[in-house]
């Protein structure tokens, strides 16, 4: 799951770095996201994995790693932590 990630973030994040520098607990906003490409990549996270986020993960912290990303993904999609996507 988390080189699927990797791939949305490279495609959304609008990072000024390469993604292939960054390890999965890399900030991604000290690495150039910004609060407008976050909700970019929120959409793209939504669209790949057919859900949405629900408010209370609407925050910096869920969106701050790959990590963190997969780990709220994981909360809200049980299977994918089985399945490992």
């Amino acid at each position: 799951m988390k080189e699927k990630i990797r791939k949305i973030v490279r495609d959304h994040a609008g990072l000024a770095m390469e993604i292939e520098s960054l390890d999965s607990s890399s900030d991604l906003y000290s690495a150039g996201m910004t609060s407008h490409s976050s909700v970019n990549l929120m959409l793209a996270l939504e669209n790949e994995f057919g859900f949405e986020f629900p408010p209370d993960l609407l925050n910096r912290s869920v969106f701050e790693s790959i990590d963190s990303i997969a780990l709220a993904i994981e909360g809200l999609l049980p299977e994918a932590s089985h399945s490992r996507l």
